[in-house]
């Protein structure tokens, strides 16, 4: 016998189940639980919790009551979910720094910015604002639809009557199946001034708006970049907002210091000072000796502290880019229209909230006026009952019962039950004059107001003026001025963007340490001075490289290893003149025992430049400067060394210039670039001079035919000589002779090609340092020892050369001070016999290898 098949059990595809069920659960989440009503801007949780506080009388001139009694009429009646979202929700409407205008007033621990939790809910007590008064205004006059509760004993408004916009002034955020809300909180007056647009032009557009609601206006103030984003939101229903803090530079004690006052919106403050202290041991901020949180019940502050060295504005910037002192709000103008989810723009949001209000008017006004009407049909009655007194109260008296004297009242003056019933229960007192003209007065007003009431719900206009008028004394009672600044201007700030352009002098020594100095740090001097200290160095330390460049220029570091590694001409700590500088492996990654050889300052990557490498051993290479502009931050090998060689010396030209080249023994080359095919980047090279046993190079730089040659060598001594003296060559040779090297001035240190008009820049191995101007330098033939260019001190040697752009002169009679200044010599003077040396009449066939 078949198995019968229970009656309650149907059978349904399992497909079809699931997807309709998950439809019906994403739909409550999205209608009843996620997203706000476009009217009043609420959650229903957050709708719940207003509405339950307001039949519990919680007014604002009402005391304080237990949040756990709030919760618990809330979760008990109207949400039939855990008692923690209801306690968070009003919480969160009692927090100034989460809402716009509060709508709870909370009394207790509520958290704090810095992410606190609050006391628990049987520590705290709450009770309405005032503003959130204006939410249930008129909500007992019928203005909008209750419905029934979770278990259908209680009735719930489906929306407040929300006297003024909170959907934009509060803001909300949401998250439902499959979609978001996100929506900014914004300035009442603003919000209520764009509502009285749209009411005095029903066709002005969202832009158009934008002349009142200027943007967001956060609770925790702070500034919004640009208004592109707030335009884009206002037009779409979608956009973003860049936020960022408030700060402030100031300078204490000599060192500067930033102060920040302001958060972005929903940013924890604990959370970041703890990123700012981790960026610090990381590395990846540097320059901050100090962090503190000075906030207080006046107001937030949070101090970071700088070192003397560091650019407080570059520092400020790389707050902004690496911690949530800027940060992101993206606007989703969502929420729900007709039971439906809709992206909506400013002007749809304003528009549909107008309709909302015109609709509650509109019911305020009808219940009114049914109110009033019931009203004066008492008050006829009772007219009427006055004016024929005698036979009332005969017909009353002689009545056996209440029904039969009613039924007489009705059949005699053709009276309504609620006019008899009033006539009925009316009190001797009113039978005096003077209540009978009460009654006469209160009903010549009641026909006023009904005439009135009834024009209203006849003219669109008066509606629209109720709603302005209204909104207008709101405005007047609770409006503040905006705490958000909306700037105009780059979302983002490059660190460029707070850097003067300015020339700048750059000093590396030979154990790497380095710093940047204003190029008018160094005065020129007449030849022969004896300088002023450039910096301190630790003992057996000395500069090696000099160089000026603009603080925004790309600076290439080139290494004796072949490797380049790159930063900006600003990202080099500024440092006084004496100080000994920041060690380069803070800057940038070289690897232990390496050291930087060449620096080329770079404004732009151009395809029609090249880079010109000399190695110690004679090898030359030509690469495209292009194949450098990605440099990694741990460095690039910029060219392929064979053993035992290393980089020396590395030139921008434009691919088609001669160069020359110095030995330590006096040689010298010179031959076009030409001579030289472009090679890629890991190339080792050709051959450029080729050398004694004993000798290498020291020096290369680009020719220019109008120009001088200068020589100088470890002791101090010097020479200029026309380049028309040293002719073009084919590379690969061993090149004429260029100086006499002798004991006395020593193996040659320094080439360069000058110009008159220039400065001379000579550095010390003991940090001394001098700057002269070249046309004080002697021009002298090749076969030459040359002349005296700095007084060397015992057992010191010329470290580095360098030629910088003409200064300005001292003034005359300058004097020496404690730095190291000395007189200038006088300029006419003649070198000494033991510094001229008779040039010789040599031609270049005699000096030739």
């Amino acid at each position: 016998m078949a198995e019968e098949k229970n009656p309650q059990i149907k059978e349904r595809d399992i497909g079809v189940e699931m997807r309709e069920s998950f439809m019906d659960y994403a739909m409550s989440i999205i209608v009843s639980r996620a997203l706000p009503d476009v009217r009043d801007g609420l959650k229903p949780v957050h709708r719940r919790v207003l509405y339950a506080m307001s039949e519990l009388g919680l007014s604002p001139d009402k005391p304080f009551k237990k949040s756990a009694r709030i919760v618990g009429e809330v979760i008990g009646k109207y949400h039939p979910h855990g008692d923690a979202p209801a306690y968070e929700t009003m919480v969160r409407m009692a927090q100034d720094f989460s809402m716009r205008y509060m709508l709870v007033e909370g009394h207790g621990n509520f958290g704090s910015i810095d992410g606190d939790a609050p006391a628990a809910m049987r520590y705290t007590e709450a009770r309405l604002s005032k503003i959130a008064q204006e939410m249930l205004r008129d909500i007992n006059k019928e203005t909008i639809d209750f419905t029934e509760n979770y278990d259908g004993e209680e009735l719930e408004p489906v929306v407040l009557p929300a006297r003024y916009p909170n959907l934009l002034v509060n803001g909300v955020s949401g998250i439902a199946v499959g979609m978001a809300t996100n929506i900014p909180p914004h300035n009442l007056g603003e919000v209520i001034d764009g509502v009285l647009a749209l009411i005095q032009n029903p066709d002005i557009s969202s832009l158009e708006l934008m002349e009142y609601i200027k943007g967001p206006d956060f609770p925790t103030a702070g500034y919004v970049l640009g208004r592109h984003g707030i335009r884009q939101a206002y037009e779409t229903g979608r956009g973003s907002v860049t936020m960022r803090a408030k700060a402030e530079i100031e300078e204490n004690n000599g060192k500067a210091r930033i102060i920040v006052t302001e958060l972005p919106y929903q940013v924890n403050k604990a959370r970041l000072v703890e990123k700012i202290a981790e960026l610090v041991r990381e590395k990846r901020l540097d320059g901050i000796t100090d962090l503190r949180d000075e906030s207080d019940r006046n107001g937030m502050r949070i101090v970071v502290e700088l070192r003397r060295d560091v650019n407080p504005s570059v520092m400020l910037n790389n707050l902004y880019k690496h911690t949530a002192m800027q940060s992101t709000f993206g606007i989703n103008m969502l929420a729900i229209v007709k039971n439906e989810p809709k992206v909506l723009s400013l002007r749809d949001v304003l528009s549909y909230y107008l309709e909302h209000q015109i609709e509650v008017i509109r019911r305020r006004t009808e219940y009114d006026l049914k109110k009033a009407e019931a009203r004066a049909h008492i008050l006829e009655g009772l007219r009427i009952a006055l004016d024929h007194l005698d036979e009332v109260i005969s017909i009353i008296r002689s009545s056996q019962t209440t029904d039969i004297a009613r039924e007489r009242l009705i059949e005699r003056f053709g009276l309504s039950n609620e006019q008899t019933q009033a006539i009925l229960e009316m009190r001797l007192q009113r039978l005096t004059g003077l209540e009978r003209e009460k009654i006469e007065n209160e009903y010549r007003e009641l026909m006023v107001k009904i005439a009135e009431y009834k024009e209203i719900l006849a003219n669109e206009h008066l509606v629209l003026e109720i709603i302005s008028n209204e909104l207008l004394e709101i405005k007047e009672n609770y409006a503040d001025e905006r705490r958000t600044e909306i700037t105009i201007g780059e979302e983002s700030i490059l660190d460029e963007d707070l850097i003067p352009r300015e020339e700048v002098v750059i000093t590396i020594t030979h154990t790497g340490y380095v710093k940047r100095l204003p190029a008018n740090t160094y005065r020129s001097q007449k030849r022969g001075g004896r300088g002023v200290v450039g910096m301190d160095t630790k003992d057996e330390d000395f500069v090696e490289h000099l160089f000026v460049t603009n603080s925004h220029n790309y600076l290439m570091f080139f290494t004796d290893r072949g490797k380049v590694y790159r930063l900006k001409a600003y990202e080099i700590p500024e440092l006084s003149r004496t100080a000994r500088g920041t060690a380069i492996i803070n800057l940038i990654q070289i690897e232990q025992g390496e050291t930087i050889n060449a620096v080329i300052p770079v404004e732009e990557f151009e395809n029609d430049k090249y880079l010109f490498f000399v190695t110690r051993s004679g090898i030359v290479k030509k690469t495209p400067l292009e194949d450098y502009v990605n440099i990694r931050k741990g460095g690039l090998i910029a060219i392929n060394l064979r053993e035992d060689d290393s980089l020396i010396e590395v030139k921008l030209t434009d691919g088609q210039q001669e160069v020359i080249m110095a030995t330590a023994q006096g040689m010298s080359i010179r031959f076009s670039e030409n001579d030289v095919r472009s090679m890629g980047r890991s190339a080792t090279g050709v051959k450029g001079i080729t050398l004694d046993e004993d000798d290498q190079v020291i020096g290369m730089d680009v020719v220019d035919k109008d120009l001088d040659t200068l020589i100088v060598t470890a002791k101090g001594y010097g020479k200029r000589t026309p380049l028309s003296d040293y002719r073009s060559q084919t590379r690969g040779g061993k090149g004429i002779k260029t100086l006499n090297v002798t004991e006395k001035n020593g193996p040659v240190v320094g080439l360069k090609v000058v110009r008159p008009d220039e400065d001379l820049m000579i550095i010390t191995s003991s940090g001394t340092l001098i700057r002269t101007s070249i046309e004080g330098i002697s021009i002298m033939g090749r076969y030459t020892q040359g002349v005296k260019l700095i007084n060397i001190r015992d057992e010191d040697t010329v470290a580095t050369v360098c030629r910088v752009d003409k200064s300005e002169e001292p003034e005359e009679g300058e004097e020496s001070n404690e730095e190291g200044l000395t007189p200038p010599s006088d300029p006419d003077a003649p070198a000494t016999a033991a510094d001229q040396v008779a040039e010789s009449d040599m031609d270049d066939s005699s000096d030739e290898a």
